[in-house]
């Protein structure tokens, strides 16, 4: 995989954790710069820690399913991209109000929560990375400074930009992931 792709890969990773957080940007008064980084922070550490777990979980089946290896990497990416898409369109259900955010051992709580169900997508991408053959180290923290920047820029938009935008870069991110899982299997099969 070459730089481009391992951006677009990490961009791609980082919109469900963007959508979030422009989200959560609209209903707040304000969010202070500090805030957001450090918000944005906590998002692209667990988003870099979840790919190097999947990578690992990977490279130890590596040996079992290397003949079609590539064929899972397609089957990754296509269900990650098609179920980007498919949240992109549902209601958020977590409807965290000021007060509870308030709070902020609660609020910390609520921020890993969420920070870990939107990289649940990055531990299969690290599976498939293994498969792939990509250096890890290098994927992961693009992707987690990716997140990083993202998280911090929705918090901070939030408010100006709106939910809908936020939904249209996860549908976007969706379909970078099933581009990249066809030309995985496209370059693997005319091999």
């Amino acid at each position: 995989m070459n730089f481009l792709a391992l951006l677009l890969l990490a961009l791609a990773m980082s919109t469900d954790a963007f959508a979030v957080a422009v989200c959560r940007g609209v209903s707040f008064q304000s969010t202070p710069f500090i805030g957001a980084l450090k918000v944005g922070i906590l998002f692209g550490i667990v988003e870099a820690i979840t790919p190097l777990l999947g990578w690992l979980i990977g490279m130890l089946t590596l040996q079992y399913i290397e003949r079609w290896d590539h064929w899972v990497v397609f089957a990754v990416m296509l269900f990650l991209g098609v179920s980007m898409i498919y949240n992109s369109f549902k209601e958020e259900d977590e409807d965290f109000s000021e007060k509870e955010i308030a709070s902020s051992k609660k609020s910390f709580l609520i921020l890993i929560f969420t920070a870990i169900s939107t990289s649940l997508d990055a531990f299969a991408v690290g599976i498939s990375l293994a498969l792939a053959s990509v250096n890890i180290y290098i994927a992961a923290s693009m992707i987690g400074l990716a997140t990083c920047v993202m998280v911090t820029i929705g918090l901070l938009l939030g408010k100006k930009i709106g939910c809908f935008i936020g939904k249209q870069a996860e549908i976007l991110g969706g379909l970078v992931l099933i581009a990249i899982g066809v030309i995985t299997l496209y370059q693997h099969l005319s091999n």
